[in-house]
């Protein structure tokens, strides 16, 4: 792979991952980190080395990357990764796509037209990746393959949850993470979203959410919902039954279960996870995740390293990276359309 600059935008709790998965890929170079707070910068320097900025117009000026890597909070996406295609540098981008649909609609419509050559030298155009790190869980691969196989014959439905624990300190240490102005939502678009993108993906396109959210535990602390249950009707005539909430003593693993005419599949996810597949004839296939090789938090996933990997090495080809803002619409319109259907949002 050829030598890079990577850039990082925001040094806050996922950024651990990122900065992780830099050091550890051959070919790649951590040259600056930007953030507008100085005690986050402050941190930045003691902890990695890098030079530090506050903002992203001067990481931009100061090291030239070649690609920089986004980690703000939900309402800064869609503004650094703007300013760095307009330089043409490529962008990895955390989940979500954007806190409201405008933003991300913006960021769509900036890789539609032109675009700037890019600062690697590199043919085409800059690349956009959005962070959906699950959907390369091996678990995750295997059961789209099967999917896409044909074995299990027809898919009659599919059942998915998100059962976590959250505390009042965990919005308080970070306010923005309770607001519809800066998050866009509580646990659908923080949390369980990254389900959201997996059901849709393995499932096929949702033409309508049906269900609502709701504050279960922390009205009066924050303003976003802690609880969604919800009806996912796919394209293929399918339903998914989704339920997430944040009200749990301790978090449970995600669970996505699908059921076909030939088996019965269910993917859990931490520490000992993976697909279980129950074949209607008797046989039990299994597939384990592989361990998590980044720090953070284990219910991230294990597979950060992997699509920061992946988007790297895709920097040669010329074809728009797999996991792309248009691609990252789909999860982002299924729970915009949750919190429209209970009044609630942006």
């Amino acid at each position: 792979m050829t030598q890079r600059r990577i850039g990082l935008i925001g040094y806050g709790d996922v950024s651990v991952v990122h900065v992780e998965a830099i050091q550890a890929i051959d070919g790649l170079e951590l040259v600056g980190i930007a953030d507008t707070d100085p005690a986050a910068r402050r941190r930045a320097a003691a902890e990695t080395g890098a030079p530090v900025f506050g903002s992203v117009e001067e990481l931009l000026d100061g090291v030239s990357p070649d690609a920089v890597h986004v980690t703000t909070p939900h309402d800064q996406h869609v503004g650094p990764s703007l300013a760095a295609l307009e330089r043409g540098v490529h962008v990895l981008q955390e989940k979500p796509l954007a806190h409201t649909l405008e933003e991300a609609s913006r960021l769509v419509a900036a890789l539609e037209g032109p675009t700037a050559p890019r600062a690697d030298g590199g043919a085409g155009a800059p690349k956009v990746a959005i962070c959906f790190q699950n959907r390369y869980n091996r678990a995750s691969q295997e059961l789209h393959r099967l999917l896409d196989s044909g074995e299990l014959g027809t898919v009659r439905g599919a059942y998915a949850s998100v059962v976590w624990s959250r505390t009042v300190e965990y919005y308080a240490n970070k306010p923005w993470r309770g607001r519809w102005e800066t998050a866009g939502g509580g646990l659908l678009i923080n949390q369980a979203i990254h389900t959201l993108d997996l059901v849709q993906w393995l499932l096929g396109p949702v033409e309508r959410t049906e269900g609502t959210v709701s504050q279960k535990k922390f009205a009066g602390v924050v303003e976003v919902e802690d609880t969604a249950d919800l009806v996912l009707h796919h394209a293929s005539g399918v339903t998914t039954t989704f339920f997430a909430t944040l009200t749990a003593p301790v978090a449970r693993p995600v669970e996505l279960e699908v059921e076909t005419d030939n088996a019965s599949l269910e993917v859990r996810s931490g520490r000992g996870g993976g697909l279980t597949v129950r074949w209607k004839d008797g046989r039990v296939d299994t597939f384990s995740d592989r361990v998590a090789t980044a720090g953070g938090r284990s219910y991230w996933g294990v597979s950060h390293e992997e699509l920061i990997r992946d988007f790297h090495a895709s920097l040669d080809a010329e074809e728009p990276f797999w996991i792309g803002p248009a691609e990252a619409m789909a999860s982002l319109t299924i729970l915009k359309e949750a919190y429209r259907n209970s009044g609630v949002g942006n």
